[in-house]
């Protein structure tokens, strides 16, 4: 398993929550850092911990990449529950998005985001090795599809709705990263969402009345 090191011989699984605290660590120094210059070396002096420690706990740095990547796209965790569900409406479904934004523009999460599009592209060198980032898009795409389709829409309707928002998302948050103008990126995320309310509720109107 991934998380078995040896130690004298023996194997021993490491301590999850131990994990949990240096990846915390880890993102915090990267706030400032890519991750084309990460190493373990680098990265066990900047945190203050051995070399040893990261290895044990990560065993090979596509293992740590996936360990960041994850802790930043944990987000989708707060915004699942708006999107599905019986409960779900088309409000609810909005404000998961306007909820995921408010997450995009906070000046340190920003920096989170930079490191998910790096950690994206180095997966686009590597496919073979890393695959969290189509993991997330796929996770994404699913959630709006689940969500549009309890709406009414139907299949095709749906990925196509949740794949559009979705990339128009990416775009926006890229926007944010490269030229950090919150203001005109904000208003450009506010156009977005009404431009697809409105061809959702035209869409849901069109459906006869059950």
């Amino acid at each position: 398993m991934a998380n078995d090191r040896y130690v004298n011989g023996m194997a021993r699984t490491a301590d999850p929550s131990r994990r949990v605290t240096l990846v915390d660590q880890i993102l915090e120094y990267l706030l400032d850092k890519t991750l084309s210059e990460l190493t373990f070396r680098t990265l066990a002096k900047g945190i203050g911990v051995s070399t040893y420690t990261l290895v044990y706990h990560f065993g090979t740095k596509a293992e740590l990449i996936r360990a960041i990547v994850g802790a930043i796209s944990a987000r989708a965790e707060l915004i699942e529950p708006r999107l599905e569900g019986a409960d779900a409406t088309l409000d609810t479904y909005f404000e998961g998005l306007t909820l995921s934004w408010q997450w995009s523009i906070d000046p340190r999460n920003r920096q989170l985001q930079r490191l998910d599009f790096e950690a994206g592209l180095l997966e686009a060198l590597n496919p073979d090795e890393l695959r969290l980032g189509r993991d997330l898009y796929s996770r994404w795409l699913d959630m709006g599809v689940t969500a549009l389709r309890h709406f009414g829409l139907s299949e095709e309707e749906a990925l196509v709705e949740a794949r559009a928002v979705v990339n128009v998302f990416h775009g926006m948050q890229y926007d944010l990263v490269l030229n950090g103008d919150v203001d005109q990126a904000t208003r450009a995320f506010e156009l977005s969402i009404r431009q697809q309310r409105a061809r959702l509720e035209a869409l849901l109107s069109s459906r006869p009345t059950p």
